[in-house]
């Protein structure tokens, strides 16, 4: 086992993986910036080393510097938490042969899965149902008119290397065909410096589910059951629960053996999360994969019993997954509610600022992940995500209603937040029924908000 790891991340994550590596008994170095000097979460490592100022490009996404920090403090694995440097092959390359374990899956599965086009053939081989659309990349107008043609519109046009929405078109009618996919190649360009795109029949109202999996580097692989994903603004998750509501038990264990077959054939270890889209007639097809820790991760937690954080570091050291399918049981209903600094109100802007007021809410059934106390900054660099509200109970009904009560409870003053939204969410009959999509926050919960 590790001696010493070092946090490649901030926030909400870098105090999970601090606490997880507290729990093992590994001692713990976090980079930070200037923009988050004396965050209270640096005093519970080690040793937090500064790595460059405010901007994103000049600190956590900085390789060398971060490399330089982690061999400063003696570490011999660097954790990447999410986003940033999490699914950069190069970042993971670099770091093993500097000597440093890279806690995550190999540079050969980041590369094959990396590239949402490629990863599209890898699926295909594994028997994975993918979407109606291009088998490759676009790379003409005539062929982006032939496949738009034979998948039949509405067709989405997306970029084949990064995601968030960037790059991506939805295209209704073939005369915007051509503008569109010159805008979203423009866009991507800019994006990730890769302007290749795909395209895809667009579902109509689809549900996006994604299966956790975790692998270790001796081919054993698992999945922990699957969450729902489809409560989103801008393609960026708001709310995640598991198990999926009204999704057939067939379905449900024909996606997850999916996901474990696409795990094996891309030679995938550590925790991933192979992502779906489910249609109406609960038809799935899979649409990428996200090889690092999620999110949304402790929703599986609860309803497993699972620390994956823990898993992945165990896994990175070189050990054997320690658990079997037949040992994983999902039990009770876990939601999660992603508590930003936005307002929904003005398109969701970014509300970073002093938070004046900060009183979260407890009780049963309650887990509060969060970096956030009372006078803290949030600061306009990064991502606005200040806590992830959980609850957990035997049935999902239980559980929305203490996700209501802990809405009630939390009260955030000094920046405006998705709190407001997310207290009409949990009241909305298409949410409490279990009528999830997509879309479903943009064509009726803010259609309401703004009515109202």
């Amino acid at each position: 086992m590790f001696q010493k790891i070092l946090v490649a991340n901030r926030g909400e994550i870098a105090l999970r993986v601090i606490r997880a590596c507290r729990d093992l008994g590994i001692q713990v170095a976090v980079v930070y910036s200037e923009a988050d000097r004396g965050a209270p979460y640096l005093e519970l490592a080690d040793q937090a080393i500064c790595i460059g100022p405010a901007p994103a490009t000049e600190s956590y996404l900085k390789i060398p510097r971060i490399i330089a920090a982690a061999e400063v403090a003696g570490a011999q694995a660097i954790h990447p938490g999410y986003g940033f440097l999490s699914e950069n092959s190069q970042f993971a390359e670099q770091c093993r042969e500097s000597g440093i374990e890279f806690i995550g899956p190999p540079v050969s599965a980041m590369e094959k899965l990396g590239n949402k086009d490629k990863a599209k053939e890898l699926a295909r081989a594994a028997r994975v149902p993918t979407v109606p659309g291009s088998e490759g990349i676009i790379t003409s107008d005539e062929e982006a008119l032939r496949v738009a043609r034979a998948a039949g519109y509405p067709v989405l046009i997306k970029a084949a290397a990064g995601g968030g929405g960037k790059g991506m078109r939805l295209v209704r009618e073939e005369a915007a065909l051509l503008p569109m996919l010159h805008q979203a190649r423009a866009e991507a360009e800019a994006a990730f410096k890769d302007g290749s795109v795909f395209i895809e029949k667009y579902l109509e109202r689809p549900r996006h589910v994604e299966v956790q999996i975790l692998g270790d580097q001796y081919g054993n692989v698992i999945h922990l059951f699957e969450r729902d994903c489809s409560l989103q603004r801008r393609h960026q998750k708001l709310v995640e629960e598991s198990p999926a509501p009204n999704l057939p038990e067939s379905v449900r264990q024909a996606i997850c053996d999916a996901a474990v077959r696409l795990a094996k054939t891309a030679g995938y270890y550590s925790a991933g999360t192979c992502e779906f889209l489910v249609d109406q007639q609960h038809n799935f097809y899979f649409i990428e994969v996200n090889a690092r820790i999620q999110v949304e991760h402790p929703v599986t937690e609860l309803v497993t019993g699972v620390d994956l954080i823990r898993e992945q570091i165990r896994i990175a050291a070189g050990e054997k997954l320690r658990y079997q399918q037949g040992d994983i049981v999902q039990r009770g209903c876990a939601i999660e509610a992603r508590i930003n600094a936005e307002n929904p109100d003005q398109d969701f802007r970014p509300s970073p600022g002093t938070v004046t007021v900060w009183r979260p809410p407890g009780g049963p059934g309650v887990r509060l992940d969060t970096h956030v106390v009372p006078g803290y900054r949030v600061p306009p660099n990064y991502d606005s995500m200040v806590a992830k509200l959980l609850v957990y109970q035997p049935t999902r009904a239980e559980a929305c209603a203490v996700m209501r009560r802990a809405l009630r409870e939390f009260i955030i003053e000094g920046i405006h937040t998705t709190i407001p939204l997310h207290r009409q969410i949990f009241e909305h009959p298409a949410f409490l029924e279990g009528r999830v999509y997509t879309t479903l926050i943009e064509q009726e919960i803010l259609r309401f908000r703004r009515s109202a």
